[in-house]
């Protein structure tokens, strides 16, 4: 993918990746199991076939997936998301949250398997595990540590 924003910002280097038009639909079509290119070309009946197949190529490339040969004549390919790209599920979360809170027409909610309770996305210390209010949350600029 192309660099569009050539911005020190986590958002924007996430968007160089994910912001292009479909991608997180087509991430997003994987995570939930529509694994081949007709079942995600199906789901996103109005994406033409050389953008889909420009996109997973991309995907692949940026290591968010991983493609496996089925067939071999006619050459059929199975995408799977990686680690790295299965890590945006959180992501998908926060949008059909959002959509819930903000649209007129609201499509899909997110509920807790167990109780059918819809649910809200909370923030927790990494070390103490204690949640910690949205209002006191602070976007600082990241340092990595050195060794030695």
């Amino acid at each position: 993918m192309k660099e569009r924003y050539p911005l020190p910002c986590n958002i924007a280097q996430t968007l160089n990746i994910v912001g292009d038009r479909w991608t997180l639909l087509i991430i997003h079509e994987i995570l939930i199991g529509n694994t081949t290119f007709n079942d995600i070309k199906h789901n996103l009946e109005t994406v033409s076939a050389n953008l889909l197949s420009s996109r997973l190529k991309a995907l692949e490339a940026e290591g968010m997936v991983t493609s496996e040969l089925y067939s071999k004549h006619p050459p059929r390919y199975q995408y799977a998301l990686t680690n790295k790209g299965r890590a945006l599920e959180p992501v998908f979360h926060a949008f059909l949250l959002w959509g819930r809170d903000h649209l007129d027409k609201c499509y899909k909610k997110l509920v807790d398997e167990q109780t059918g309770q819809e649910v809200s996305i909370g923030f927790f210390d990494r070390e103490s595990g204690e949640r910690i209010p949205s209002d006191q949350l602070q976007v600082l600029p990241y340092e990595r540590q050195t060794s030695g």
